[in-house]
């Protein structure tokens, strides 16, 4: 589990307590549901991280969008709800070059527009000859962005690099070497689920 769901936790467990206390026994109850939903929604499953020349999905929830947005460039957007797992992972082995972030909107994670006007960050992995960029994007309930990784760290495909509070968002861009496994409406898990495979 991450450790934000035993601070959450342990936090609205004290205030149930302290309200039950001071008020009544039932006033602790909406405290201690909150804890668990906190608990339950920060979990951090293994995951079993497939071989080969593929690129991993970044993060656990339903393919929305797949478009092409540039010269050979596909867009894959991946909607993750309260419901999904939120922590994010490395979609390919190599060197983090850059990590970017960029003060935004809290647009409803669902739009479009959250790509180009939403908080995010955004990250470009490179290895094995290819480079690929992926983004962690805020939405209009998340609005805490976390990544742990930086520049010149290197990665393994499926390592975790970050996480996403209370729903969100992740973009994905693949260059003309990398052909999408995935359709839209598809439901996929970070780490595990392949999210492209390299061409030739």
């Amino acid at each position: 589990m991450v450790i934000y769901g035993y601070t959450y936790g342990l936090g609205l467990i004290v205030g149930g307590v302290a309200a039950s206390y001071w008020i009544g026994p039932w006033w602790g109850t909406p405290f201690y549901i909150l804890a668990v939903f906190c608990l339950w929604f920060f979990r951090d499953p293994e995951r079993t991280i497939p071989g080969g020349a593929v690129a991993v999905s970044p993060a656990d929830g339903k393919v929305t969008e797949i478009v092409a947005c540039g010269p050979g460039q596909t867009r894959v957007t991946i909607f993750l709800n309260v419901f999904d797992v939120h922590v994010n992972r490395a979609p390919i082995a190599g060197m983090i070059s850059k990590v970017e972030y960029q003060v935004g909107k809290f647009l409803v994670a669902s739009k479009p527009e959250c790509t180009e006007e939403n908080e995010q960050n955004k990250i470009t992995i490179e290895g094995a000859g290819t480079s690929l960029m992926f983004s962690q994007i805020a939405g209009l309930i998340a609005r805490r962005i976390i990544c742990y990784k930086k520049a010149g760290d290197v990665v393994a495909a499926g390592d975790r690099i970050g996480l996403i509070k209370f729903g969100s968002r992740v973009d994905t861009f693949l260059g003309p070497e990398w052909e999408v496994a995935v359709k839209i409406g598809e439901r996929v898990a970070g780490g595990s689920s392949i999210l492209a495979k390299r061409r030739g």
